[in-house]
């Protein structure tokens, strides 16, 4: 079919949101990742289901680097995770390859946040050009208006998913201050030259327009869905409103939380094993995850299992449990979770999530019914409903436990601040090893609850099962104060200065 190569095109990483690289004469010709589609792709129905899985592709492997062919997993193939779990204490930094995140020395022109930035922004791109060719599909009698709305829904959960991962890395929290600069969020595709102006223009807005817009774009998304639970690989109703309940966690709507949680709560469940979700295949409580295979995955230099599998497993071990949450008050003893998802040798212990570091076909699991649960649990906590909130928690944790181990009360956790801490640890626990952490701290930072990044296990220092399971000293480092510049990203460099009709403004500090 007739195509458009990026080579083509002058490359403005979030003004013109393109395809996805630096500069046009890196890459060329990158095929399929990097091919912005005409109006032939969309002239049968076989053409759009593959337009429809190009951006579900920019998804799980995008670009890094220069190039999508580096196979890091980004932005929703691994490095999504790698990324959010680098940013907190909970997992450890265990070799340089991931030391610029975990540290905090990134820069404007540091591969690993810029990957982010460019490969969300190449995801979006494609997702839109999607959106503005199916309407025409469907007035042309290629789709049905039902084949329609369901793809319509699909780009736009993918595109809502973006940009509150952009949100939550580049600009400061709803939590803290709504009004404050947000990013570019783009509602049309830049497919052709002269929409590069236009593209350029779009401004960063507000944090609390992008959330608006989020919003707006997950309501249409589950209108034009209708209702169900569908496939896990593919983006359904309950995907939309499980995202929803993420978003306005992070809005702090708690009555919205409650209301979207009511919607869904039927259809899934908290699986009785907590390695069930992780285990391939559907289950009860995974909602949605992005698929990896033995032909298309994050490769050894990006996929979960090769990142984060014990060396004496096959993995490589570059990612570790910070022996700081392993050795905490809150993380109870006898929790299965200590021992059916992770994994040790003489350096230390290993998330065993993902356990197939040879083909690196494990999903990148983004959304529970787990964290639908203990969002729906927070909110009930913040509305005073404790009752409600603890009979939440103890569905989460208490399958993880002996039946000798009491459940939570509230009056036992001392009211409404301790039940709120302890759905705080759960997450922590619930989700180590997701990417999970950094939203966390993230919004709870802008709510006054916590002061930024805390101290973490000093990069390359644990070397040792013992730091773990004997009283041995953990050297910390890498704590982040709320009001430093760095606790958001940079704005790449490249995104500023390639932009020269209507540059945006770079996060203050930088």
């Amino acid at each position: 079919m007739t195509k458009f190569s990026i080579k083509n095109f002058k490359l403005i990483l979030a003004g013109a949101a393109m395809m996805g690289v630096v500069s046009a004469c890196e890459v060329t010709e990158l095929t399929p990742a990097n091919l912005i589609p005409d109006q032939e792709a969309f002239a049968t129905a076989a053409r759009i289901e593959s337009a429809v899985l190009g951006v579900y592709e920019a998804a799980q492997r995008g670009y890094y680097n220069g190039s999508v062919t580096n196979g890091r997993g980004y932005p929703f193939g691994a490095a999504n995770v790698e990324q959010g779990d680098m940013r907190g204490e909970d997992m450890y930094n265990d070799q340089a390859f991931y030391e610029i995140t975990y540290n905090n020395s990134y820069t404007p022109q540091s591969a690993n946040n810029n990957g982010m930035w460019i490969s969300l922004y190449r995801l979006i791109n494609r997702a839109n050009i999607v959106l503005e060719n199916i309407d025409p599909a469907v007035v042309g009698g290629v789709l049905t208006a039902e084949e329609g709305n369901a793809y319509k829904g699909e780009m736009l959960f993918m595109r809502a998913l973006a940009h509150h991962e952009l949100l939550i890395h580049f600009a400061r929290p709803y939590s803290d201050d709504p009004a404050t600069a947000g990013v570019p969020y783009r509602t049309f595709a830049i497919n052709d030259v002269p929409k590069v102006p236009d593209g350029e223009a779009v401004r960063r807005g507000t944090v609390a327009e992008g959330y608006t817009q989020l919003l707006a774009d997950l309501d249409a998304a589950a209108t034009a869905l209708g209702s169900g639970k569908g496939t896990v690989s593919r983006v359904s109703y309950g995907a939309v409103v499980a995202l929803k309940t993420r978003v306005l966690l992070h809005k702090e709507d708690w009555a919205g939380v409650l209301a979207e949680y009511e919607k869904i709560k039927s259809l899934y469940a908290v699986t009785p094993n907590p390695a069930t979700p992780f285990r391939g295949g559907t289950s009860s409580d995974n909602i949605f995850s992005f698929l990896n295979s033995e032909a298309s995955n994050g490769t050894v230099n990006g996929a979960l299992p090769s990142m984060y599998g014990n060396p004496a497993n096959g993995g490589r071990g570059l990612v570790k449990i910070s022996p700081l949450i392993w050795k905490s008050e809150f993380w109870h003893a006898e929790d299965t979770r200590r021992v059916d998802l992770t994994s040790r040798n003489a350096a230390g212990i290993y998330s065993a999530k993902y356990i197939d570091p040879v083909t690196r076909t494990d999903p990148n699991v983004i959304l529970r019914f787990s964290e639908v649960v203990l969002n729906a649990a927070e909110a009930n906590a913040q509305l005073g409903n404790l009752d409600a909130a603890v009979t939440l928690l103890n569905s989460v944790r208490d399958r993880a436990l002996p039946d000798t181990v009491p459940s939570f009360t509230a009056a036992g956790l001392g009211g409404q601040a301790g039940v709120l801490t302890a759905i705080y640890n759960e997450r922590r626990i619930e989700f180590l090893a997701e990417g999970r952490r950094w939203a966390d701290i993230h919004r709870l930072s802008g709510a006054g609850v916590m002061n930024g990044i805390p101290l973490k296990a000093q990069t390359r220092t644990v070397n040792n099962l013992d730091f773990y399971t004997t009283s041995r000293a953990v050297v910390t480092s890498h704590d982040l104060l709320y009001t430093d510049h760095r606790f958001i990203w940079p704005i790449p460099l490249d995104e500023i200065q390639n932009n020269t009709s209507a540059p945006i403004e770079q996060n203050p500090g930088y």
